[in-house]
């Protein structure tokens, strides 16, 4: 299976991460461990900031 490009970079995930309070996982575990609920929330709050970001253009 081919390595998909990221449409996070890796500085907004651990931004994102240290927010929702489970970057100590991603550090002892990697990004494989954290759990599905985080998963959803980083999502969603990626999507929070590029509104955001959108509206600040407009």
């Amino acid at each position: 299976m081919g390595r998909r490009r990221s449409v996070m970079s890796e500085e907004l995930k651990y931004e994102l991460a240290k927010d929702l309070g489970f970057y100590d996982t991603v550090q002892r575990e990697g990004w494989g461990n954290i759990r599905a609920k985080d998963a959803g929330n980083m999502v969603k709050r990626a999507i929070q900031l590029a509104e955001q970001a959108a509206a600040k253009k407009s």
